[in-house]
């Protein structure tokens, strides 16, 4: 029954958008550090971010470690937070030390050990870790992030106890263990939140409304 809702939610939202191509990076460290950028702040504020560390030629974590803490603190103004996600960054690109900056070295730690290790970073929590596990190492690891929990509370499918692993468990466990599926079900359910299913919701827009969405809340 889970599953079914799961996978007719999953090919609802396919039809209707279509693929998201996401996540929007030039590489694997561009990708990391925008999900470090992306806490707390648009996508938008992201971008002028990572195109300013690009433009000082800082989006190695070589030149992160090199720069001036206060220096990439004004590159990522635009992220918001700017001083403690230029700390986050700082932490990244020393961990990477550990992989002598090499990422297919740390892609090769397996999907568990590598969780762990980078839960042990400097700003790196549970979203983050598996955003960088999902879309940078290419591990089936459902990312879960503000928007999946109020979709799928609406939906009706939200865990009795509400934690991280609770939600992540709900996907993992009913759909298969597939990276190319659990990106595009991520980033399909990121524009239906952005641009839908948003705190007051326009349900009457909602290519879920009827048989897979019954919230239908009046805008």
């Amino acid at each position: 029954m889970i599953r079914e809702k799961l996978l007719n939610i999953y090919h609802r939202l396919l039809d209707h958008y279509g693929p998201q191509h996401w996540w929007p990076a030039k590489g694997p460290f561009e990708m990391m550090v925008g999900a470090v950028l992306t806490q707390s702040t648009t996508w938008t504020s992201v971008e002028k971010a990572i195109d300013g560390l690009r433009t000082a030629g800082a989006l190695s974590p070589e030149a992160l470690r090199q720069l001036p803490e206060s220096e990439l603190a004004n590159l990522i103004f635009s992220s918001g937070y700017y001083n403690a996600k230029a700390r986050k960054l700082k932490a990244l690109a020393y961990y990477l030390v550990e992989y002598q900056d090499d990422l297919d070295r740390m892609f090769a730690v397996d999907t568990g050990r590598l969780r762990r290790k980078l839960l042990g970073v400097h700003g790196i929590g549970e979203e983050t870790a598996d955003s960088i596990l999902l879309y940078a190492a290419k591990r089936p690891v459902f990312v879960i992030d503000a928007y999946t929990r109020r979709i799928i509370g609406r939906v009706g499918l939200a865990p009795e106890k509400g934690r991280y692993a609770d939600y992540q468990h709900l996907f993992m466990d009913n759909l298969p263990a597939d990276s190319d599926l659990y990106n595009e079900y991520h980033a399909l359910l990121v524009c239906l939140g952005k641009n839908i299913c948003r705190s007051r919701p326009l349900c009457q827009q909602c290519c879920l409304c009827g048989d897979a969405c019954h919230f239908d809340r009046p805008n």
